[in-house]
C-alpha cells in the first residue's frame, strides 16, 4: 500500500486537467451516436449498435495512453519523479500509483459509451454488465502502454507515439469495418494485436456468445502482462541511472 499516497497525488493531477478527460470522453460518445445513426440506414453491420458500441469503447480507451504517457514524461521533465526514486517505492508501486486514478475514468469511458447505446437502441441486460468486465483488461493494457511510453519517452515524443497508438488501435480494432475484409494480411496483423480481440470479446458478451469470450480475451491480458514488465524495467533503468 506504499503506493497510495502517490497515486492520491496522481488523481489530483487528473482532476486538474478536465478538459482532456473530457475529450477523450465525449468524442467516442458523439462518433456512437452519428455512426449509429448512420448504420441504421445502411445494410452494414458494423454500425448496428451492438457491433459498434463495444468498439468506441476501445477507442475511448485509446485516450488513456496520452493520459497515463505524459503524466509520467511530466513528472520525468520536472525531476519530481527523480526525487521520489529515494524513496522505498519499486518499479510495481511506480506503475500501480500511476494506474489506478485512471481506471475509475476508464470505467466511465465504458459506461457511459454503454449507456448511450441503451438509449439508441441496446438490448440492457446481465451481459451488457459481462461486456463492461470484458473490457477492462484493454483500459488497463492502454494505460500500461502509456507508462512505457512515459518511461521512455520525452513530452514531445509521447505526444507523437500516442497519437500513433490512438490511430492504430482506431483502424485495426475493428471498429469501423470488418477485419476480414481489410485483405492482403492486414487481417492478420489486426488480430496479432490486441485491439480486435477486446472488441470481439464484448461483442460475444452481449450475445450471451461464452465460449468465445476467454479466447480473445486472453489476448489483452497477455499484452498487458508483457508491457507491465516491459514498463517496470524501464523504470529500474531510471532508477539506477
Amino acid at each position: 500500500m506504499r503506493y497510495l499516497a502517490l497515486s492520491t497525488r496522481n488523481l489530483k493531477e487528473i482532476v486538474r486537467d478536465p478538459i482532456s478527460a473530457m475529450f477523450g470522453l465525449g468524442l467516442p460518445l458523439l462518433l456512437l451516436v452519428l455512426f449509429t445513426q448512420l448504420g441504421n440506414r445502411l445494410p452494414a453491420g458494423v454500425f448496428k449498435i451492438q457491433n459498434f458500441a463495444p468498439g468506441m469503447v476501445v477507442f475511448g480507451f485509446s485516450f488513456l495512453v496520452m493520459f497515463s504517457a505524459l503524466l509520467l514524461a511530466q513528472d520525468k521533465k520536472s525531476s519530481f519523479l527523480m526525487r521520489l526514486f529515494a524513496s522505498p517505492l519499486t518499479p510495481s508501486d511506480y506503475i500501480l500509483s500511476y494506474t489506478l486514478p485512471l481506471l475509475p475514468l476508464a470505467l466511465l469511458q465504458c459506461v457511459a459509451c454503454f449507456g448511450v447505446a441503451v438509449f439508441m437502441g441496446l438490448h440492457l441486460s446481465a451481459y451488457t454488465l459481462l461486456a463492461v468486465a470484458v473490457l477492462m483488461p484493454q483500459a488497463v493494457m492502454t494505460i500500461f502502454a502509456g507508462l512505457l511510453f512515459g518511461a521512455v519517452l520525452n513530452e514531445k515524443q509521447v505526444q507523437g507515439v500516442g497519437n500513433v497508438y490512438i490511430i492504430v488501435g482506431s483502424l485495426l480494432s475493428g471498429a469501423w469495418l470488418e477485419m476480414s475484409l481489410l485483405g492482403g494480411g492486414w487481417s492478420t496483423i489486426a488480430y496479432a494485436l490486441p485491439f480486435a480481440h477486446s472488441v470481439d470479446a464484448a461483442r460475444a458478451a452481449l450475445a450471451g456468445d461464452l465460449s468465445s469470450i476467454l479466447p480473445n480475451l486472453m489476448w489483452p491480458i497477455g499484452y498487458a502482462a508483457v508491457i507491465f514488465v516491459l514498463a517496470a524495467v524501464a523504470l529500474r533503468h531510471q532508477m539506477e541511472a
